[in-house]
């Protein structure tokens, strides 16, 4: 068994973290809540055509070799310019270069999002861990909730370093002091909660998901996306979960934004509440007021069984041309702007 096992569930919540979780409207009976009731849950009857569809076309789900990461851009992505700068490095890693500030949101560069399981789940490019290496100190982590293949052991113990601050969910603090961040540069969020860092006004906004790294900590942690103003700009990230009315309200309240990176990949009918299906997820950044949107949450990982792994942006596009919204489909690795038009079908190579 690997030393480290038991490292990667992180932290448990103990008394005085719950009383200080008690306090969020969001904490209901012991567990944290969306804003809609929300049932999650596979009937055992459905179990044998879950495996059938978990084992059969399993060489469709995944890329024919490994997807290539460019090498990072120091002198392109540290360029002093006015406007944003982005990097997506597969899933929902996503490295910011804001006001002269660097931030990286959910950096999950490992290899496995299952590393309690006996069956991997490995990573479509190779040696991720690496690119923390070429990365520039970092000025902000944002972690939008815990589950594996947002946060990441093996990452943050090399990120902890090279980190000056961490804003987090609520909750998910405890699993960083666990894996040894001081907790002085971890500050957690409760949803609509919002602070100036820099001169970009940040808001953790609302999702329909859930939380948990193990089988006691279900909704322990609270869950959520982030939106980042800045005097040229108006960025958002809207995290994992399902569509309903929030979105809407999101729009009104933080919006119209410039730019969103939406959640679209690893969905199936039984994750319906707490995933966006690619027309969802348009529909998402419509009633969010986006005008320019990068689906997100895909091209990392085989993790679900219902859909083929390049088949989130393929589907994204087509509802996104329907709707005249515009997007944008950058290769893993290159640094690109909200103006940015990379459109090209990139992963059709590898399929």
């Amino acid at each position: 068994m690997d030393r480290n096992f038991f490292n990667h569930f992180g932290g448990k919540p103990k008394k005085e973290w719950i009383k200080e979780y008690e306090k969020s409207p969001h904490w209901i009976k012991g567990h944290f809540r969306n804003l809609e009731r929300t049932k999650l849950t596979i009937h055992p009857k459905d179990f044998p055509r879950v495996t059938y569809r978990m084992l059969s076309g399993k060489q469709a789900r995944e890329p024919r070799e490994k997807l290539p990461v460019l090498g990072f851009d120091m002198e392109t992505f540290m360029k002093p310019d006015s406007n944003a700068k982005f990097i997506w490095y597969g899933h929902s890693v996503v490295v910011m270069r804001l006001q002269g500030k660097n931030i990286l949101i959910d950096p999950m560069f490992g290899g496995d999002t299952t590393p309690i399981a006996p069956m991997a789940s490995h990573r479509f490019s190779k040696g991720t861990l690496a690119i923390i290496d070429e990365l520039p100190d970092i000025d902000l982590i944002l972690l939008t909730h815990d589950h594996y293949d947002h946060l990441d052991y093996d990452s943050i113990q090399k990120l902890k370093s090279k980190c000056k601050q961490f804003y987090v969910a609520l909750g998910v603090k405890r699993h960083l002091e666990a894996w040894g961040v001081a907790v002085e540069k971890v500050k957690e969020f409760d949803w609509w909660d919002e602070i100036d860092f820099a001169g970009i006004h940040i808001c953790f906004t609302p999702t329909q998901h859930f939380s948990g790294r193990g089988l006691r900590d279900r909704q322990m942690t609270l869950w959520g996306g982030w939106s980042l103003r800045t005097p040229n700009e108006n960025i958002w990230f809207s995290g994992d979960g399902g569509y309903r009315n929030h979105f809407t309200t999101i729009g009104e309240q933080l919006g119209p934004f410039d730019f969103a990176f939406m959640e679209c990949g690893q969905y199936n009918e039984d994750w319906r509440p707490v995933h966006l299906f690619p027309d969802e997820s348009v529909q998402a950044a419509l009633d969010a007021r986006v005008r320019k949107a990068m689906p997100v949450h895909w091209a990392g990982f085989n993790l679900s069984y219902f859909h083929k792994w390049h088949e989130p942006a393929e589907a994204f596009v087509l509802a996104a041309e329907a709707a005249n919204l515009d997007y944008v489909l950058p290769k893993l690795g290159e640094v690109f702007t909200v103006a940015g038009e990379s459109k090209d079908k990139w992963w059709e190579a590898y399929i």
